[in-house]
């Protein structure tokens, strides 16, 4: 196959059939296995598609599976613990490749037991030679992170890793003594007592930056994702690594005491300084003017809770901007209480697009709803530009054979960082995202598009109802552009 000629989506899976350990209740203890949902984003059909596993850092010949093509504009789903040639036990990352840009959302699915989030993440199109994971906790306010990195040079890479704490210190550094081969990634479990884990400080608040160089010298290229996860209760989360950073991020979700079934939701932010000498003063600036500051050492991140800024009122619901002033930097948006336990990546000035694809979307009936049997996602759509969005915005929702099944059109104007939401109901659906007429079969995703020259940025909240507690169980994931 002609993979160097072709549109290659590298993906990196957490848990690929599971990360299998002593079975408890609690999250971190709990096995996944990774469906990957994919989106045919080009402007033809797919005529060829397949992924490549990896179950080793030195694994050099991957486990190849071909895929049924893709039609234009339609998205589908593959279980990792469907596919024959995969194991239980199986813990890697993947490639997939084909001749039409594809955009892929990965969802950790559970073992049956309390945990019902599903963590979200999303594959990527390329890395660089450093990645920067904004928070790495063990034994945590309540967590331990989970985190993999993937080579995804063309040439076997060494790593570095470097964990730093609140006060910018270098709490740890790893090398690998054996290389990473292409295609592979390197597993990092920061609750551990042995391994790289058991290195780390107990317990341990901070960063890491992942940096990574080829063999016979020069700049590798590798990507991040790390997994969250609650040690004694059921809560779980995933989130991308990020390769660069800016003076300039946007996050679209932001919430103090916000009430949702009565009980109370709110958000941090972790923000991550890329300078590993350079100390920078950051502000988060809420849609409603309320400002925090702190200053952020040289590696180091500090979080910003929402409630804690300044004067913010309680029921608090809207959005917010971070400004760096000295280094650039990088931030994770967290939500929390009634259910949700989320994580999403803060967007970088001048990083958004005009057209941004979701391709997980869902929303269940209402009787699925109720049962806790199927889920519902709500889109939140922030506007990232210089100027105000005065034209409309666009939201298709689009079913697994590529058909627009409803528009919701937005024609309210929105300012610069300020937001607005969309879900299924607002283009006129009561259930999306089920293939063959409401059979075992789920694909559907959603394309946003805004006025030319505009600048978005989406985070798309899955949630599922817990009909015992009444919760709403939800879990993030980000947009992407597309090509």
């Amino acid at each position: 196959m002609k993979a160097r000629l072709f549109s290659v989506l590298v993906i990196l899976a957490i848990g690929l059939a599971g990360i299998t350990m002593p079975a408890q209740a609690q999250a971190y203890t709990t096995s996944f296995t990774t469906s990957i949902t994919y989106q045919n984003v080009g402007t033809a059909d797919t005529t060829t598609l397949q992924i490549l596993f990896y179950d080793s850092p030195t694994q050099t010949v991957p486990i190849t599976i071909t895929r049924d093509n893709l039609a234009m504009g339609a998205g589908t789903s593959v279980s990792i613990g469907t596919l024959g040639d995969i194991t239980p036990g199986f813990k890697g990352s993947a490639v997939m490749q084909a001749d039409q840009p594809l955009l892929a959302t990965l969802v950790q699915v559970p073992a049956a037991g309390p945990v019902k989030v599903r963590p979200l993440s999303n594959g990527f199109s390329a890395g660089a030679p450093q990645s920067l994971v904004a928070t790495v906790l063990k034994n945590q306010f309540g967590n331990s992170t989970i985190f993999s990195v993937q080579n995804v040079d063309s040439e076997a890479n060494d790593i570095n890793i470097k964990f730093y704490d609140t006060s910018a210190n270098v709490a740890y550094e790893y090398d690998t003594t054996t290389p990473v081969e292409s295609g592979a990634a390197l597993y990092v479990d920061a609750g551990a007592s042995t391994g790289i884990g058991g290195n780390l400080p107990d317990p341990f608040n901070g960063s890491a930056v992942v940096t990574a160089s080829r063999v016979g010298g020069g700049d590798g290229a590798v990507v991040s994702t790390a997994l969250e996860l609650e040690i004694t209760t059921n809560g779980a989360k995933a989130f991308q690594g990020v390769t660069e950073g800016a003076t300039t991020f946007y996050m679209p979700s932001a919430l103090c005491n916000y009430q949702v079934g009565g009980q109370n939701t709110n958000t941090a932010y972790a923000i991550q300084n890329t300078s590993l000498t350079t100390s920078t003063d950051v502000t988060v600036t809420y849609s409603n003017g309320m400002t925090d500051v702190k200053t952020i050492g040289g590696g180091a991140k500090a979080s910003f809770v929402a409630c804690n800024a300044p004067s913010m009122p309680n029921g608090f619901i809207g959005s917010a901007t971070v400004t760096s002033t000295t280094t650039p930097v990088v931030a994770i948006g967290k939500a929390y209480g009634a259910g949700l336990s989320t994580a999403f990546e803060g967007v970088a000035s001048g990083a958004g697009s005009a057209e941004v694809a979701l391709p997980y979307v869902r929303y269940a009936a209402d009787a699925n709803w109720q049962a806790g049997t199927q889920q519902r996602v709500f889109l939140t759509i922030q506007n990232i530009g210089g100027a105000a969005i005065t034209g409309d915005i666009t939201v298709d929702y689009i079913t697994c054979t590529g058909a627009v099944a409803g528009t919701h059109t937005i024609t309210d104007d929105i300012a610069p960082g300020a937001k607005t939401n969309s879900n299924a109901t607002k283009a006129g659906l009561t259930e999306f995202g089920l293939c063959g007429g409401g059979g075992p079969q789920f694909g559907g995703g959603a394309i946003v598009t805004g006025p030319a020259g505009s600048q978005i940025a989406v985070v798309a909240r899955v949630v599922t109802l817990d009909p015992g507690t009444g919760l709403q169980l939800g879990e993030d994931y980000n947009g992407q552009n597309v090509p």
